[in-house]
């Protein structure tokens, strides 16, 4: 299978690529990010699909892993809302290990092997395909190693209980 290869390299093919692979996605999309701004998953169409994952039903979950979560929510980052009302099926994570903080990357991985890679993510250079198994299972693996090592970021939740 040949993999469709998603263009990147203007902050709006990388706007068109994320769109492309949240509206492809099923159940599932898990986020790695040094920082959420504004002017990323803020546009109506990325929390629409957003809110619609996360509405999916059985099954339904996004993981995000985000350096700096005290950020996102002091600017008020659109997602956060969203985060908020929907706890359980959207989790936050924060690195704490100095091998993580230092990765300056991002990536969007979905259910469907679809992912976009940026080396930088301060940078518009990168690489997506909407179903590209071989070059999705690196980055799912760096991704859930990463999760796995990172904390609940609390500070995110309604209440910290």
């Amino acid at each position: 299978m040949n993999p469709e290869h998603l263009p990147t390299g203007t902050p709006e093919a990388l706007a068109a690529a994320r769109l492309a692979l949240l509206a492809a996605a099923r159940r599932q999309v898990d986020i790695l990010l040094p920082r959420l701004d504004d002017t990323i998953y803020a546009s109506a169409g990325e929390l629409a699909e957003l809110r619609r994952l996360a509405i999916a039903g059985r099954g339904a979950q996004i993981r995000l892993l985000l350096h700096d979560p005290a950020t996102a929510l002091r600017d008020g980052h659109r997602m956060i809302l969203l985060m908020q009302r929907l706890p359980s099926v959207i989790r936050v994570r924060t690195p704490v290990d100095e091998v993580d903080l230092g990765n300056p990357s991002s990536c969007l991985l979905t259910d469907t092997g679809g992912y976009l890679f940026q080396p930088d993510a301060d940078r518009a250079q990168g690489r997506a395909a909407l179903a590209d198994r071989p070059g999705w299972a690196p980055l799912r693996q760096r991704f859930d190693e990463m999760w796995e090592r990172a904390e609940r970021a609390g500070m995110l939740q309604p209440l910290d209980l």
